[in-house]
């Protein structure tokens, strides 16, 4: 296995769980701003109607996908920074 796979699989799980609690808190914010309730709604909280369950699935799923781009992104460039070479 090449030298900088393995500086890399270190590197993506801290930043990879970094960046989960990171997306998550941001969610949270987002949904507090835009006017909702401290919680987001779960997909069974049959209080709930259709369009806020799914407009805050949409919100999560783009809020994640961007966190987990960036570091993914950041971590790769951190490895090639350190030994010079792209992780495969």
């Amino acid at each position: 296995m090449r030298r900088s796979r393995l500086v890399f699989k270190p590197v993506a799980l801290v930043l990879g769980t970094a960046g989960g609690l990171l997306a998550g808190a941001a969610f949270k914010k987002t949904w507090q701003i835009l006017g909702h309730d401290d919680d987001a709604p779960d997909a069974t909280d049959e209080d709930r109607r259709w369009r806020e369950i799914l407009l805050a699935a949409a919100i999560q799923g783009a809020i994640f996908a961007v966190v987990k781009a960036a570091v993914g992104r950041g971590g790769a460039t951190a490895v090639r920074r350190v030994t010079g070479v792209w992780p495969a």
